[in-house]
């Protein structure tokens, strides 16, 4: 398989993991021209409380603004329904482009009704700078990069190819983790299967990063696996197991997962590249769908 960008080129990989979440979030450098790009940023909710405040963010910044880099993007692998996206936020005191999955509108039409959103919510993606497809190839500094195509825990979801790094989004998580769950709408079973296949064509040496991670077992917080690794040792795919093994397990395995507690607040922030929604009067405010999801 041949790839549109140099997969020997290394970049420098920053993670931040935030324990509220248990998302990981990537400042991802090239060193020649010290450019970077932010990879599933994460802004603080207390949804009881209905207070948003930026403390993840904030160290992002802190850390970009010390190191002397130049932010060139702020990259969402997909809608999440676990965080939010502080996408805006950073771009308000860094300048950089926020770059999702074309897919975003198959997202945006779904939600977009669940939510009850008006004529108003725009559900053509225009919330974002880009909207990458597959194969679609940008820039970081000097260093090229390009977006794959992954579907299956979400129709909009894209793993990001970096030099010899590549992050997963919710594709893989560690390997004693397994996969991602398929059963948000637009989730197919089927396809995340072969999403997979495909991030693991990738050169065996290829770094993966994760974009969650829960310790199961007790263990300690990891985010970084090999592709090798991940073939060898994945529990849902890996060793040879079928597509009829991973759909089987996948499908039992999700009916009976709880939905993630800030999937409500974090699906109308995500489609809307960040942003968290008005009422008539421009005061944020959220909605609480009931028996919809």
């Amino acid at each position: 398989m041949t790839y549109p960008v140099d997969i020997s080129v290394k970049p420098d990989v920053s993670p931040h993991f935030d324990e509220a979440t248990n998302t990981i979030t990537y400042i991802v450098t090239d060193p020649e021209t010290q450019h970077c790009a932010i990879i599933d940023s994460v802004m603080d909710i207390d949804y009881a409380a209905g207070r948003i405040t930026y403390n993840a963010a904030d160290k992002l910044i802190k850390e970009i603004q010390d190191r002397g880099l130049t932010l060139d993007w702020i990259i969402e692998t997909h809608v999440h329904a676990d965080h939010l996206s502080a996408a805006p936020y950073i771009q308000s005191k860094l300048g950089g482009k926020i770059g999702v999955g074309e897919k975003i509108m198959v997202v945006q039409d779904t939600f977009g009704k669940v939510f009850n959103e008006g004529t108003e919510f725009q559900r053509d993606g225009s919330q974002f700078d880009a909207l990458f497809k597959d194969g679609d190839t940008y820039k970081i500094g000097n260093m090229d990069a390009f977006a794959m195509y992954t579907p299956g825990h979400t129709p909009a979801c894209m793993v990001h190819v970096v030099g010899d790094a590549a992050f997963a989004g919710d594709t893989l998580f560690m390997p004693d983790g397994g996969s991602a769950r398929c059963d948000f709408p637009g989730g197919s079973a089927d396809d995340l299967y072969d999403s997979i296949q495909k991030v693991l064509s990738l050169p065996d040496e290829t770094r993966l990063f994760m974009c969650h991670d829960y310790g199961p077992n007790g263990r300690a917080i990891e985010w970084e696996t090999t592709v090798a690794e991940q073939k060898a040792d994945n529990i849902h795919v890996g060793a040879g197991k079928t597509r009829e093994d991973f759909v089987k397990f996948r499908t039992e395995r999700d009916a009976q997962l709880d939905m993630p507690k800030l999937i409500i607040p974090s699906l109308q922030v995500n489609m809307r590249a960040g942003e968290v929604p008005t009422d008539d009067d421009g005061n944020p405010m959220l909605k609480v769908p009931v028996n919809a999801i």
